[in-house]
C-alpha cells in the first residue's frame, strides 16, 4: 500500500539515519512487486542504487534503473523475493 513518491521518502529517511548505507524496500500488491533501492555515503563505493535494483529485478522477473544513490523498477515473481532479500547482504559484501 506504499505508492512511488512515499516509498522515495522512506528510502530517503533511512539514509539520513543510517549514513554509509545500501537500502532496498520492496513492496507486493496484485501481483507485482514495486522496488525502491538507495546508497549513502561510503556505500557508494561498493554498490550503485540502479545497480542493485537491477540486480534484484532481473531475478524477479522485472526491471528498474535510477542514479547512483537512488533508483525504481518492479517485478512480477513475489515467491523468489524472501530468498533474494536475504542473499543482498553478501551480494553487497562481494562488491568491494
Amino acid at each position: 500500500g506504499v505508492d512511488a513518491k512515499r516509498a522515495r521518502e522512506m528510502i530517503d529517511d533511512l539514509k539520513s539515519r543510517l549514513g554509509d548505507c545500501a537500502v532496498l524496500l520492496a513492496a507486493a500488491g496484485d501481483g507485482k512487486v514495486a522496488l525502491v533501492a538507495g546508497v549513502a555515503g561510503r556505500g557508494l563505493a561498493k554498490v550503485k542504487a540502479g545497480e542493485l535494483l537491477q540486480h534484484v529485478a532481473k531475478q524477479i522477473n522485472g526491471r528498474g534503473g535510477g542514479r547512483p544513490d537512488l533508483a525504481q523498477g518492479g517485478g512480477e515473481d513475489l515467491d523468489t523475493l524472501p530468498a533474494l532479500l536475504a542473499s543482498l547482504p553478501a551480494w553487497i559484501a562481494e562488491r568491494g
